[in-house]
């Protein structure tokens, strides 16, 4: 589980940034974002190229389970936790690219103090 944190740190760069679209909620959960990053984990700690496809099938289910703001939100305050739990194992600049590598708008800069709330 805590590989799976670690994931998600860059996700709440990236997926920080879907909180703003609105549309009818579902509920998401940390287990579910957690899920979806867990094939991220070796890209976000070791960088390369490019990340595997099940990674970026991952930040695309996020993006997809996240339709709404209050979706949106809950998932980026998962990532958020755990970005301030496993933050030293992330390079950060494969966490920044991991959106645009995988091909997913998220529509906004990527930083670490992303507001969730905005």
């Amino acid at each position: 589980m805590k590989g799976v944190a670690i994931a998600m740190v860059p996700f709440l760069l990236s997926f920080a940034v879907l909180i703003c679209m609105v549309q009818p909620s579902q509920a998401i959960t940390c287990q579910q974002v957690d899920t979806s990053l867990l094939p991220c984990i070796s890209y976000l700690e070791n960088g390369g190229s490019t990340p595997s496809n099940e990674c970026c099938n991952g930040v695309r289910n996020i993006k997809q389970i996240t339709p709404t703001t209050p979706d949106r939100r809950a998932a980026c305050e998962c990532i958020k936790q755990a970005a301030s739990r496993y933050h030293s194992a992330i390079k950060p600049d494969a966490a920044i690219q991991l959106p645009k590598l995988c091909a997913v708008d998220v529509g906004v800069p990527i930083t670490p103090n992303i507001d969730c709330n905005q």
